[in-house]
């Protein structure tokens, strides 16, 4: 049976610092779900935990006290909406959320390749070329398949993000250099994990002629087992009006399955 897109993981609200949008609400949310068929729904607002030392300067102002302000969220009968955050993974490889604050969270999305953050989540020497941006792809999903972490709750977000370099032809070369037996041992420990890999809406814009190389990962992790769900990302209403679109055009081109789903 083909993968049915009927989930939203990873949503921001007005909460989260680089939003702000007013409209971007979680009644704003909980419609885009009903009007879409959605049956569940998950706001994931930027959050470092204020128990945890290492966060930057915009990161220490989203603690817990700022993203629970968005509860309770809004229900209905015919869709689920949880309370989830995404977190960050610093230059130290440090995790911005404490294993005692995961009980707090329906779903928790950690990014590995927010690159643009330059001196927080990457060294200089890490972001030097193409070849050292490949490495540190590598070495950031590692860190976090390695750590001790309730699994069957955890989102790996954007792993192909345009964001892992400064031009389209630096991102496209990242990713060709992605060792294919480093992609097959990271995605092996993943399924075996039951950690989802993110179907994101921003990754999957791609030109006709850029989809082997933007999906090869996602290939790769399919092969070995992976398991996927699908995050708009959405900070404002325009990111959440288009996302099912490309969603079902993403799942078309991996030919995803049901038994490919991520259960939450």
């Amino acid at each position: 049976m083909r993968y049915i897109v009927d989930h939203d993981l990873h949503i921001h609200s007005q909460i989260s610092s680089c939003s702000k949008d007013p409209e971007q609400t979680p009644e704003r949310i909980l419609r885009y779900a009903e009007e879409n068929g959605l049956a569940t729904v998950c706001l994931t607002d930027h959050f470092w935990d204020e128990t945890v030392e290492g966060a930057s300067r915009w990161y220490s102002i989203q603690d817990y006290a700022h993203i629970s302000a968005a509860k309770p969220l809004p229900q209905s009968d015919k869709v689920r909406f949880l309370f989830g955050c995404e977190t960050e993974l610093n230059r130290f490889l440090t995790l911005g959320v404490s294993r005692e604050r995961f009980d707090l969270f329906d779903f928790i999305i950690i990014p590995t390749t927010h690159f643009h953050m330059k001196g927080y989540t990457l060294f200089e020497e890490e972001i030097a070329d193409a070849q050292s941006r490949a490495k540190a792809w590598v070495k950031r999903l590692d860190a976090v398949l390695n750590m001790d972490l309730p699994f069957h709750k955890v989102g790996i977000a954007h792993l192909t993000c345009p964001l892992i370099a400064p031009t389209r032809e630096e991102y496209l070369e990242v990713l060709k250099l992605l060792p294919e037996e480093e992609m097959e041992r990271l995605f092996k420990k993943a399924a075996e994990l039951g950690v989802g890999i993110e179907l994101n809406s921003g990754d999957m814009k791609f030109a006709e002629e850029e989809a082997d190389i933007v999906l090869r990962p996602y290939r790769i992790a399919k092969a070995c087992g992976c398991k996927f769900y699908c995050g708009s990302d959405a900070h404002h209403p325009a990111g959440l009006d288009k996302a099912k679109a490309v969603f079902e055009r993403a799942v078309d081109l991996l030919g995803l399955e049901e038994d490919d789903k991520m259960k939450i």
